[in-house]
Formats: C-alpha cells, structure tokens, sequence
C-alpha cells in the first residue's frame, strides 16, 4: 500500500521570484500575436512607461528589455562606464558580488566593500571611503535595497546622504530587483541615478523583462560611456522615434499584455501605498511565525533587527541537514516549494543544506501566508525540528490585527 500524498491541488510557490502569477496577468498573456507595428500593441506600450515610473516614484527616464535581471545590470553599466572606470560595489549578500562580477568582465575596477550576509551596509564606513577618494575615481557607487540571497535591506536614501556628505559625484545606482514594488522606494527623492528591475517578482509577470530607470545625471554619462552598444543603448529605448526602437527589435508582446495588467492592479486599483503596506504586514506575519518557532530549537531569521528586513523576501538557518529536508518535505507532501538558501554557503559545502528562503512577493494574500505558514509548520514536525509550537497562530494573531 503506498503512503497517502497530501500535494495533490494546486501548488503553491513561495520561492523569492518568480512570484505567483495572478490569473488576470496569466490570462492576458494568453491571446493570439497581435501586429506589431501598429494599433493596440503600440498604444498599450506608450501607457506602461508611465506606471513604471510612477511604481518607483520617479519622473525621469524608464528603458525596457528583453531580459531577466543580470540584463538589467549589464544595461546600467554599458550606459554609464567605461573600460578602466572604478567603481566602489556595496555587498550584503551573493547579488552586490554578481553585479561585480560582471562589471569586471567588463574592465571595470571594483572596489567591493562586504558587510557580510547579516547585516545592511555601514553607512559611516561607505562615508569614510568616500572621503577618502579625493580623486573621486569612483565612477559609481552599487548597491543593492533588498539582497535576494540574505533578505538583508539596506537603507538608501541614508545613502545617498552620505555620499552628499562626502561631497562625491559618483552615480549611485541602486538594484531593486527583489523588492520594486513590495518594499519602500523613492527614486527621484531618494537621488538615486540607476535603479534596475525585474518584472518576475513584485511586478507579478512571468520572467522575461527588465527594466532600468535613470536621471538625466546618468543619462549625460552615456555621452562619454565607453561600453554602450546597440542592443543594451538606453536612449533609442525610452525615447523611441519608431515603435521597434522600444526594444530593438521585436517586442516581447505577450509579457507586454501581462504587465500592462499586472500594473493596472498595482498603480489603478489596489494602489501603490496599499501594495507595500500589505506586504508589510505580510511580512511580519512571517517574521511572528519564525520568530516564535525559534523560541526553542534552531530556527533563527537571517536578519535579526527587524528594521533591516524585506517586505517581500525572508532568509532563515535551520542548520543542516534541515533547510533541504523541510523543502523537500514540503514540496513532496503539501505541495508547497521553498526557496534554496541562495549564496549562503559554497556550492558542495554540507552547510549549504541549514538554509531556506520564503518569498512573500507580489500576488500574496493572508490565506496564502498564512496557508504556507501552516505547511511549515507541519514540516518542522514531520522531520523532527525542535521548535516551539504555535508559529502560525502567532501570525496570525499579527494579521488579525491588522
């Protein structure tokens, strides 16, 4: 006789990006290929740059690919360095470094300051390097709000405050790929240069697009950016003259239909300031679960100060062998898949195994959280975690309050 398996039903994935994709945008998708060169596709287009900005709080410029977010990266660095630059790269977790790594292969010169997987940057300390480049060698400054990896949040308009104090011109370009959309983010009063962006996670559209906002500060330093080329140029993007330019070539034209509704949801309907205050409390359901569980056992938040948590991802240690036991009991029984814990360790060290992450991102309501949070639950107690019980009543007592 086989053992009974409770998965059957819809899944649900909780992974930080891609997020679940509402039916609406999903439906919208799915419709035959429209002409491309003319009528609805076109006008559609022109209403979404609009939006976009207004989800980052900015009135600059918005250039769109087709692309996942290491396109993003690779765009924001051919539009604004060159061979030889420096810059000064901000890491709390895997994501700063992959950034790095890229601009690297480019030629440029990284100066990659690493608080750890725990902790959001130290601002005095950012200052003080900033002092110090008298020169002002450093061409830009990156720095990432919401590390996918480590769900560490780092303050960037404190940021952008430093570097002011330091008096230093560099572009501060920002990735908010985890978070556009789920935590707080004010572009244009926050003076941030870059901003770079997925549509997969808080935009709630299936992989495949990427966006870069830039200030006209920016924008000047494409007139002497060393690396821009045709496909990646930012310009022809957000300032089209001919349709095809948007994109340089053919548009991703069923993603086009499915943002165009993810944004109608998120800027028309629910509201921007109502999207990030339900993440918000959403979050700290998770954190109230986590939080109480670890009362005993070794369940621990990667982030222990809640100010430098994200409303859209939460990175925990388990300790191995756990972190992958739970999600594979998890995916196998409940039907419920888990994030990996994501640059935590190296590749093929047994440590790799003590970490998960829960995503909490974009098309997420109380019966969802609290929905995951119970599977949790009941993984901890199937492969024997020590924990105090009652983590899910704990969150929902933060939901009900409300």
């Amino acid at each position: 006789m086989t053992e009974t398996n409770l998965s059957w039903g819809r899944p649900m994935l909780a992974i930080p990006g891609p997020s679940v994709m509402p039916d609406r945008v999903l439906q919208a998708m799915h419709r035959p290929a429209p002409n491309i060169y003319a009528g609805q596709l076109v006008e559609m287009t022109a209403s979404i740059s609009p939006d976009l900005k207004a989800v980052a709080r900015s009135t600059s410029h918005v250039a769109m690919y087709i692309a996942n977010g290491h396109g993003s990266w690779e765009a924001a660095l051919s539009n604004t360095l060159s061979r030889g630059d420096k810059v000064l790269v901000l890491a709390t977790g895997r994501f700063a470094h992959g950034w790095a790594d890229m601009a690297a292969f480019m030629g440029v010169e990284c100066d990659i300051v690493d608080f750890g997987k725990r902790t959001p940057f130290d601002l005095a300390e950012v200052e003080e390097k900033l002092r110090a480049d008298k020169a002002h060698e450093y061409k830009a400054v990156l720095a990432v709000q919401v590390d996918t990896s480590t769900s560490v949040k780092s303050d960037i308009a404190a940021l952008r405050k430093g570097m002011d104090a330091a008096g230093h011109p560099a572009l501060l370009m920002v990735d908010c790929i985890a978070c556009l959309g789920c935590d707080d983010f004010h572009m244009d009063a926050w003076g941030v240069d870059v901003m770079v962006a997925g549509c997969q996670k808080g935009l709630m559209t299936p992989p495949g697009m990427a966006f870069v906002f830039f200030s006209d500060k920016a924008d000047k330093a494409r007139d002497t950016a060393g690396n821009v080329t045709h496909y990646w140029d930012w310009r022809p993007r957000s300032r089209p003259e001919e349709y095809y330019q948007h994109f340089d070539g053919t548009a991703p034209t069923h993603h086009l239909y499915g943002l165009r509704e993810a944004l109608d949801m998120i800027v028309h309907e629910e509201g921007l300031e109502n999207v990030i205050a339900r993440h918000a409390v959403l979050a700290r359901a998770v954190w109230a679960a986590f939080e109480h569980w670890g009362q005993s056992g070794p369940l621990e938040l990667n982030v222990v100060d809640p100010q430098y948590r994200s409303n859209a991802v939460t990175s925990v240690r388990i300790g191995p062998p756990y972190g992958t036991e739970l999600r594979n009991w998890l995916a196998d029984q409940a039907g419920l898949t888990l994030g990996i814990g994501l640059g935590m360790a190296p590749p093929g060290d047994p440590a790799w195994h003590g970490f998960f992450r829960v995503g909490h991102m974009g098309h997420a309501n109380v019966q969802m959280i609290l929905g995951t949070l119970s599977s949790i639950e009941a993984g901890l107690n199937a492969i024997g975690v020590e924990h105090t019980p009652g983590g899910a009543t704990a969150a929902a007592k933060v939901v009900s309050g409300a």
